[in-house]
């Protein structure tokens, strides 16, 4: 008996074509394609969506899933002319993808211990970046991420709206999906190698503790953003802070002082890091999962150059601290050092003034 899920699935004869694009993907696409009739076909005609999941590859249905989601992301956007559609559902979608991959697997009776291990630090992950969010406001009516309108200010209104109906609501959209791809390569692979390893775990391990670093980044920031704040508003110096920090304007201590965005640094690495443990549940060095880490670090690339651009225009000590620091990697062990102000001895002042004077005189 053939089991309905069967076909659903590539044939694949070793753990090594788990992550071959195409025999894993290329199959299914027409899938997609058929899968907006078939769903009309189910509702007109009654028919058992559970059946249609099971029977449809995961991997398509996922995908054509975060498809949807950016024409909705495109029509709240534009209707309401906020820009963060996405912004707001970015730590929470990656998760419901995996869980998408874990309750598919159960469904249809795969073993799900690996994929149940990545929706656990998902979880957490989600749970983390989601109350950051909400803590700096991003889940307030009307609230929208600051450097959507500096972008909207460079470009002409024709070009904004092409850069929303694109990058901002489909293919950020898609991404958030991509993000979870790797866990599509960890499902076949369990075909194979149905048990949870020693390396599994040491993956799980790796991605907690990029976790921790991200939260301690934020939460440092968290901390500066509100001490600063405190000071501006009552003009007290908080416990704990010096009035010359404050006055800096921008974070330099902790991981700060080794990264000039250490929170960017350990979010590229999670992702990353799943990506790596799909190719080690393969035995491959690379597989074509590899999109969703690229496509996550040129999305940082842009984000983090514009967010730099502001702030250097804002704080005069930026451009020492990007002399000193690293983006993301650190450059020294060593930490940031303010520099220290010039001094002008005063009998060379008097040199300059004597000399600016004759200049006069002549």
């Amino acid at each position: 008996m053939i089991l309905p899920y069967a076909m659903a699935l590539p044939k694949l004869g070793a753990l090594q074509e788990c992550s071959d694009f195409s025999k894993t993907v290329s199959p299914f696409l027409p899938q997609l394609y058929a899968l907006p009739r078939q769903i009309l076909h189910t509702i007109s005609t009654g028919g058992s969506f559970l059946k249609l999941y099971m029977e449809t590859n995961p991997f398509i249905s996922g995908l054509g899933l975060s498809i949807f989601l950016g024409g909705v992301f495109l029509v709240a956007a534009e209707v309401n002319r906020n820009y963060s559609q996405v912004d707001r559902f970015w730590s929470i979608l990656p998760t419901i993808y995996i869980a998408h991959f874990a309750t598919w697997a159960r469904l249809t009776g795969i073993p799900s211990r690996r994929i149940d291990a990545a929706l656990l630090f998902s979880t957490i992950w989600s749970i983390r970046l989601t109350y950051n969010y909400w803590r700096k406001g991003g889940y307030a009516k009307g609230s929208e991420d600051y450097r959507w309108e500096i972008v909207r200010a460079m470009l002409p209104s024709w070009a904004f709206h092409i850069l929303n109906w694109t990058f901002i609501s489909f293919i950020q959209s898609v991404l958030l999906y991509m993000f979870a791809s790797p866990v599509y390569v960890l499902l076949l692979a369990t075909q194979f190698e149905p048990e949870l390893s020693t390396a599994d775990v040491g993956f799980i391990v790796m991605e907690l503790g990029l976790i921790l670093t991200e939260f301690i980044a934020d939460h440092q920031q968290w901390v500066f953003q509100s001490a600063k704040k405190e000071y501006q508003t009552s003009g007290q110096i908080p416990a704990g802070y010096k009035q010359a920090d404050l006055d800096r304007g921008f974070i330099t201590s902790g991981l700060w002082a080794y990264s000039r965005h250490p929170n960017f640094a350990a979010e590229q690495s999670i992702w990353l890091t799943l990506y790596q443990w799909g190719c080690f549940a393969t035995n491959t060095l690379y597989n074509w999962s590899i999109v969703s880490p690229i496509m996550l670090m040129s999305v940082f690339q842009g984000s983090t150059w514009l967010t730099e651009r502001i702030t250097a225009g804002k704080y005069p000590e930026y451009s020492a601290y990007q002399r000193q620091v690293g983006t993301f990697v650190p450059k020294t062990l060593k930490g940031y050092k303010t520099p220290m102000p010039k001094f002008i001895r005063t009998s060379d002042l008097a040199k300059k003034l004597q000399d600016k004077e004759n200049k006069k005189q002549k």
